[in-house]
Order: structure tokens, then C-alpha cells, then sequence
């Protein structure tokens, strides 16, 4: 980990051919991390990759592996994540009616349970669980695919996020993820965004590497 500020390179935006060097050359540039979006087709529109591809990266790099599940039944991800090599998990309470009993099984795998908030759903969602969370991982888009744009009203919901968080007397990470680039990353640190989940805006420009630098300083 460096200490600049902390942005999470998302594996959906890599060239897939060449992602075990575009992760070495992020993680040289300063990736606080890695985001794996793992997805199931029915709670999103979308298939992605599993536990495998974790794995395969795991000897890459030593930065942290933190995985999104956009899965029905997350439950039975989690053992496999943890072998494969993940830190962390985040998990929706859309997609199970017991998000709590699901981040409680998280921890005692070993892992460290964050909970993932869809945009039209209410911070009251996490209440219940912000005590044993680890993360929250904001979505700053409808969760499923990468590339779209950025929801303005996230700004005031990492904003009272923030304030709940210490009117309860709790402290979790920040993330927020989709649509993060040169000019919403700025704002959402501000607002009390903790770290950045970044895919399209990395590639937009001739070296990813150059552009998480720049993005660290706008965050700052």
C-alpha cells in the first residue's frame, strides 16, 4: 500500500490478454489494490469471471484482492473466494434477505466483509449491518456493466453516508464504484469517499498507469 490516495483498478476494464502485465504495471504505479466483479447473469444482466482468474492472479501481485459479488446465494462464493486468494468481499443485501447472517459467515471464513449498495436503495439498508461491515462499496451506477455514466446524486450519498457512520460511532471504508474519473473522483473524496473503484477511465488515455497518478492527485 501506498500512501497516496487509495484507487482499486477494476479487472473488468483490462485487455484480457494481457492481464497479468497490466495488473504488474498498475501495481508498480501505486494500486492501492484490485476489483474483481464477479457476476451470475441473474442478479445483473451480466457474466463475468469466477474465483479462477482470482486465483491465476493471486502470484502477480501482493496487493489486496477484493471481490464484488453481483450473486444470487453469496454465500457459496465465499469459501472459494478466500482459497483463491480474496481479502475481501462485498456483498448486496439485494441480492439475499439475510445480508447480515451472509457478512457474519464472511468473517468467520477469514474474510473481511464489506456490503455493497445499489443506487435506489436506501442507506437505512445498512444500518442493520454497518457494525460488523469492514467497507461499503457505493455504486455510483446500476450495477452489471462497465463504461456507464456517473450518477451525480452519489455525491450526497457518500455525504450522509459519512454522517451516519459517526452519528453510530462506527468506522468502515468508503468506496465507490462506476463512472469514477478526473472529474467526479475530486467531489466523492470530499464528500468522504475513502477509495476509488476505477476501470473505463484508466484506459482512456496511452499508459493506465500515468492516469491512476493522475487520478490520486485529484482525489487529493
Amino acid at each position: 500500500m501506498t500512501d497516496q490516495y487509495p484507487i482499486f483498478p477494476s479487472l473488468l476494464a483490462f485487455d484480457f490478454s494481457r492481464l497479468a502485465e497490466q495488473v504488474r504495471a498498475l501495481d508498480a504505479a501505486g494500486a492501492a489494490g484490485f476489483h474483481f466483479d464477479l457476476m451470475d447473469g441473474h442478479f445483473v444482466p451480466n457474466l463475468t469471471f469466477g474465483p479462477l482468474l482470482l486465483a491465476a492472479l493471486r502470484p502477480v501481485t501482493q496487493k489486496p484482492l477484493w471481490a464484488h459479488l453481483m450473486v444470487y446465494h453469496p454465500e457459496d462464493y465465499l469459501a472459494p473466494l478466500r482459497d483463491a486468494g480474496a481479502s475481501r468481499v462485498y456483498i448486496h443485501p439485494e441480492s439475499t434477505p439475510h445480508i447480515h447472517r451472509a457478512l457474519s459467515l464472511a468473517r468467520e471464513r477469514g474474510l473481511e466483509a464489506g456490503v455493497a449498495l445499489n443506487p435506489g436503495t436506501p442507506l437505512d439498508a445498512l444500518r442493520p449491518v454497518l457494525e460488523i461491515a469492514s467497507g461499503v462499496l457505493m455504486m455510483s451506477v446500476n450495477p452489471g456493466f462497465g463504461g456507464q455514466h456517473f450518477i451525480p446524486a452519489t455525491v450526497g450519498r457518500v455525504e450522509a453516508l459519512r454522517t451516519l457512520t459517526k452519528r453510530l460511532g462506527v468506522s468502515v471504508s468508503i468506496e465507490c464504484d462506476g463512472g469514477v474519473n478526473a472529474q467526479t473522483i475530486g467531489p466523492l473524496a470530499a464528500a468522504g469517499m475513502t477509495g476509488a473503484v476505477v476501470g473505463t477511465a484508466l484506459f482512456g488515455g496511452k499508459d493506465p498507469a500515468v492516469t491512476l497518478r493522475a487520478l490520486a492527485r485529484a482525489a487529493r
